[in-house]
């Protein structure tokens, strides 16, 4: 009989531990106090943050790309995500957000709800992001066209479907600090932020580990895609050969220094590049040049 009281406190105990490390943790109240919005500035950090890509229909062109209605699919060893819709619309939506809950969907990864989102959301990139930056990504967004297209669900099996384990994946794997550190030139800290921040290339290009988070050791030196077909690039100066002005070319048109050109889910990360200045896609060209290179 004792010892069953004693498993039951351990049990007890147990899952006490798991429900205070797996809670959500939303941003405090008062964490955009004093920001000002800049909707003009928004706009760049929308296309840093390439969420036109995932959210806008794949092949859509011109002003339809600004139509974040999502339903694109994203096959994984966990099952297929479907991107929601992130329109002005107030139901289907983000419409009804506030600029903090924006804010707790990319820095912490917490829908307005208080539910853990999925890391297929590149929230353990968008965590280093400024807050400054987001608040102006709100107005921008607010000035978007409303779409009514319905949320579609993703498609993901026991286990990976209890939401609240995802709490304890954040705690092994949600890391803010930079992976590049030391010293940096004012270019070169600029284009860490637009690489490991905003533009969240190491999401595609660095291998992940069994669980799905990325392999920091192994920064950006490319790995198999998700869905099963092909592999991501090697982009660390240990695979890639390119000058920093091939580098800028291939983020403003497409095109490569062996006459080829961007394909797949890439060609639509250069179309957000290509809207960023010239000064920023420099930086990228710059900090790619200073990450440890993997052969």
């Amino acid at each position: 009989m004792r010892l069953l009281r004693l498993l039951t406190l351990l049990v007890l105990v147990g899952l006490a531990a798991f429900w205070f490390v797996t809670r959500p943790q939303p941003l405090p109240e008062d964490a955009l106090a004093g920001l000002t919005p800049d909707a003009a500035h928004g706009e760049q950090v929308f296309w840093a943050g390439g969420c036109a890509a995932c959210h806008a229909d794949a092949d859509a062109t011109g002003e339809a790309k600004l139509i974040l209605r999502g339903g694109q699919r994203f096959p994984s060893p966990f099952g297929t995500f479907v991107a929601p819709n992130i329109s002005n619309d107030t139901e289907n939506g983000i419409g009804a957000w506030s600029t903090l809950d924006l804010a707790n969907a990319m820095v912490r990864g917490v829908s307005p709800e208080g539910a853990h989102y999925y890391p297929v959301f590149p929230y353990a990139s968008y965590a280093k992001a400024e807050l400054q930056d987001i608040v102006d990504l709100r107005a921008f967004l607010a000035t978007l066209p409303a779409d009514a297209a319905p949320n579609q669900p993703h498609e993901v099996g026991f286990p990976f479907n209890i939401r609240r384990s995802l709490g304890g994946w954040k705690f092994l794997f949600l890391d803010a600090d930079w992976v590049v550190a030391g010293d940096l030139t004012p270019e070169e800290t600029r284009g860490r932020y637009l690489v490991e921040a905003l533009g969240h290339c190491g999401e595609c290009h660095t291998p992940r580990n069994a669980l799905g988070a990325m392999d920091r050791s192994r920064w950006l030196a490319g790995g198999p895609v998700p869905a099963g077909k092909g592999s991501f690039p090697n982009i660390t100066p240990g695979g890639l050969d390119w000058s920093a002005a091939d580098v800028v070319e291939y983020l403003t048109s497409g095109f490569t220094p062996d006459f080829d050109s961007a394909g797949g889910h890439m060609a639509l990360v250069v179309e957000n590049t290509k809207h960023l200045p010239p000064e920023d896609r420099a930086a990228i060209a710059a900090y790619l040049a200073k990450v440890p290179a993997v052969k």
